[in-house]
């Protein structure tokens, strides 16, 4: 934008359009899917940006397609925050850290992520996964040097100490029998968003939610799994929030927008509708959810 336009978009207390969109949180569903192979739906993964930085929420299949077509690549990502080892939520975790490592070709910062316990014996098996890729890679490119640099962090309820201006702390979240799960909250400037990942109502998250704009939450239609005569598929009930369970954790906490997003059953595109009034029962603020890519902004 250049400097003059910049100097006359003001907004009332004065300040410049582009600061406030340094300061606005932007929220990304890379992937709404579930397990279920959804020909529309990547798996779960949602980008956070505020500022200058960027950060991966989880790392579902087919995330750097997305992430490419949400303008952003495995090289810019600030943190890769996973809140739980299940398969679909790390299934191209791989792809990330190959991506960052060959795609950055100054020097290489350690890639940074954080996960429950358990994150740093996932990603040493994935890196020994990749043995062969990295030797070939090694072998072939004289500036490539050094394996992937990963500086990973295991956390369950505190501060993830991580370069940048945001602030991003964790709770534990229940999602038993996995577990330990956690939900991560980005601070920036004057406001706050909640990334939950799979978990029921519990007291971990309302902490987390209190004081936050923006909640983003994964959401199941109980009524409708609980009609499929399949138990495997009725089990994920056991663990999982309902749509009204959501909403009444956004209303609780005092949210402002709650976007949901791995839905189960997937719907198919256009017909959010069902489940915004379902949500607005029991939440009063504004309710986001959509397709994959779809984009919502937390921010005066």
């Amino acid at each position: 934008m250049p400097m003059k336009l910049r100097r006359e978009l003001k907004t009332q207390d004065n300040r410049s359009l582009f600061d406030q969109e340094e300061t606005m949180i932007a929220i990304t569903l890379l992937g709404t899917g579930s397990p279920i192979p959804d020909p529309n739906r990547a798996g779960p993964a949602t980008l956070i940006q505020a500022g200058k930085e960027n950060y991966l929420v989880d790392a579902g299949r087919g995330v750097l397609m997305r992430l490419a077509a949400a303008g952003c690549g495995a090289n810019m990502l600030n943190g890769v925050l996973i809140t739980h080892l299940h398969s679909d939520h790390i299934t191209d975790l791989n792809d990330v850290i190959t991506s960052a490592w060959i795609a950055t070709f100054a020097e290489q910062e350690p890639l940074q992520i954080v996960g429950p316990p358990g994150t740093k014996e996932v990603v040493d098996r994935l890196l020994h996964f990749l043995s062969f890729d990295i030797k070939y890679r090694i072998d072939h490119h004289e500036d490539l040097n050094e394996p992937p640099a990963v500086n990973v962090t295991e956390i369950e309820s505190g501060v993830a100490e991580l370069k940048g201006d945001v602030k991003i702390s964790t709770e534990l979240t229940d999602h038993h029998p996995v577990g330990p799960t956690i939900a991560f909250r980005f601070d920036h400037g004057n406001d706050a968003v909640v990334v939950a990942g799979d978990t029921i109502p519990c007291a971990g998250l309302d902490k987390l939610c209190t004081g936050a704009k923006g909640l983003v939450h994964t959401v199941i239609r109980k009524d409708i799994i609980e009609s499929i005569p399949l138990q495997r598929l009725q089990d994920v009930c056991d663990y999982h929030s309902s749509v009204e369970e959501a909403s009444q954790t956004a209303e609780r906490a005092g949210i402002e927008t709650l976007v949901f997003t791995h839905y189960v059953p997937a719907f198919p595109s256009g017909q959010e509708e069902e489940w915004k009034k379902i949500a607005a029962q029991h939440f009063s603020g504004r309710i986001e959810l959509g397709d994959d890519l779809h984009r919502v902004e937390i921010g005066e």
